[in-house]
């Protein structure tokens, strides 16, 4: 659960950021008149995320009867909730100086157009977010022994992102991102590297990939299934009792080279933008 708490921490925060950018310039544009076509825009990319998920869900248990096509379909939404993650953590690295300016800037341009213009723009800014969340939770629990835990975590870590992002907001607490997003971003390229080695135990499972059964390790017989680092090491980072080889090469061939390089560039990169003041 520790892994969806993350996630929804990590991918709420980005998208109250965006939001909190959007409301402050309306709020010092005095155009508070057009603060509800935002929360409409904000409104339906959450309902639309929600709906992907559902979909995702849906397609797995209901339209998908053959457990070789089952396995395959999580094979393939691990392997692009992995992409996303990794696209995600370092274009926010990049984005960061600019991206208070771009919202800004695409905002004026709609408050010109109307008012379906600045909802449809609140839309998008907040959609990607969204769609990502939904994707990457997907993945990440698959094989969970619980349903309502890492949705509740889920929540839990969305929920503390909507605190922080409001207190930044409102308060004159300030939090340094340049921190929360390195770790939290390590983290994630770790809980990356799991759901890769989970996709490709899936791929094994529907016979894309050979080796199976050619096991790189095998602990379960120290690894006391039932205790707390067992449970938090399984569900933050998928080390599981066994694994074959090909999954142990995924992990590796991924989470090293990765890690590397988005903490290699950390110092010189700019810190993401922080909630503007009213």
């Amino acid at each position: 659960m520790l892994a969806t708490y993350l996630i929804g921490l990590r991918e709420g925060l980005e998208a109250t950021l965006v939001v909190s950018i959007l409301i402050a310039f309306l709020v010092k544009s005095e155009r508070k008149d057009r603060l509800i076509q935002v929360w409409a825009g904000v409104a339906l990319a959450v309902a639309l995320s929600v709906i992907f998920g559902w979909l995702l869900s849906y397609t797995e248990t209901t339209l998908l009867q053959k457990y070789e096509h089952r396995e395959l379909f999580e094979a393939i939404t691990s392997i692009a909730a992995v992409g996303f993650v990794t696209w995600m953590i370092f274009w926010m690295r990049r984005a960061a100086r600019s991206i208070a300016g771009e919202l800004r800037g695409k905002m004026q341009d709609a408050l010109g157009v109307g008012s379906v213009a600045v909802g449809v723009m609140a839309f998008l800014a907040v959609v990607r977010e969204g769609l990502e969340t939904s994707l990457i939770f997907y993945s990440a629990v698959q094989g969970a022994s619980s349903n309502s835990g890492p949705l509740l975590a889920l929540l839990g870590g969305i929920g503390t992102a909507v605190v922080i992002g409001f207190l930044m907001y409102a308060t004159a607490i300030r939090i340094n991102l340049t921190v929360f997003f390195t770790v939290t971003g390590a983290l994630l390229i770790l809980v990356a590297a799991g759901i890769l080695k989970y996709g490709v135990h899936d791929l094994q499972e529907s016979g894309v990939l050979p080796g199976l059964n050619n096991l790189a390790y095998d602990i379960s017989g120290t690894l006391d299934p039932s205790a707390w680092y067992t449970a938090l090491l399984t569900g933050m980072f998928n080390l599981t009792p066994t694994a074959s080889v090909v999954e142990v090469i995924a992990w590796v061939a991924y989470g090293l080279p990765v890690l590397f390089l988005f903490l290699r560039t950390r110092k010189s990169t700019p810190a993401p933008v922080a909630a503007p003041q009213q």
